[in-house]
């Protein structure tokens, strides 16, 4: 009987077969997860509902709604899969709408479910018509968004299923939002988190945006907007 290293010198074009321990990595562990009785997204109204006595508020444009980070809804409650806002926007109800029917459409609901993080439309925006003067006091109410801050969980998708397996309708949701998101997991989450720890520790270079602008050095306060000098030109 001829060895293998026999058969491969005079014969290196054949395959030899061999036989070898495997080691796969064990199924995920699912028996803690319970579905809800509804795992579809629910219906979000465009119009806030008031009293009948009570006439809609207007409101200003109020910017500072969307800048600056979120610091109240920026984990996740169920330490699954979502969509998270990488800067400030609004949403209205047709990206409410739009982000409904895709994911209710996409997702398997007997292994999956999905939960909104954000409020239904409640800012009202105002709008002239068309040709109308300047004055006469502030327009009509037009719509209602939602705003986001950076940071913030929009939607929540968790169940009996894995990343790879909701990442496709996720991402597709992310990209068509108005602002920049992305789709990502409790996980990644927290590799960013200690990626961003590590990087700021093994920082050698003392001149960073913080030191600079609390120093005021080149008389940077002159000009630099306000909001610089509170989160360091972090969001824009």
């Amino acid at each position: 009987m001829f060895s293998t290293r026999f058969l491969r010198q005079w014969c290196p074009r054949m395959l030899i077969q061999a036989a070898g321990m495997k080691n796969y990595t064990p199924p995920l562990d699912y028996s803690g997860i319970q579905l809800p009785e509804k795992p579809k997204l629910s219906y979000m109204d465009k119009v806030p509902t008031y009293a009948s006595n009570l006439k809609p508020p207007k409101m200003a444009k109020r910017l500072t709604l969307m800048r600056g980070p979120e610091l109240i809804h920026n984990e996740f409650i169920h330490k699954q899969y979502g969509i998270v806002a990488l800067c400030g926007g609004r949403l209205n109800s047709g990206h409410m709408e739009m982000i409904r029917m895709t994911i209710n459409r996409k997702m398997d609901a007997n292994k999956m479910f999905a939960v909104w993080r954000i409020d239904p439309p409640w800012q009202p925006l105002t709008r002239k018509g068309q040709g109308k003067r300047m004055g006469g006091g502030k327009g009509a109410i037009d719509h209602y968004v939602t705003p986001i801050k950076a940071g913030r969980v929009i939607v929540e998708v968790g169940g009996k299923c894995e990343f790879v397996q909701v990442f496709s309708f996720l991402n597709e949701v992310a990209q068509i939002l108005p602002f920049k998101a992305k789709a990502t997991s409790y996980d990644l989450m927290e590799a960013e988190k200690i990626e961003k720890k590590e990087l700021a520790a093994s920082n050698i270079n003392p001149y960073t945006p913080e030191y600079v602008i609390k120093n005021n050095m080149g008389g940077c306060h002159d000009w630099i907007s306000p909001y610089d000098k509170e989160w360091f030109f972090k969001y824009v």
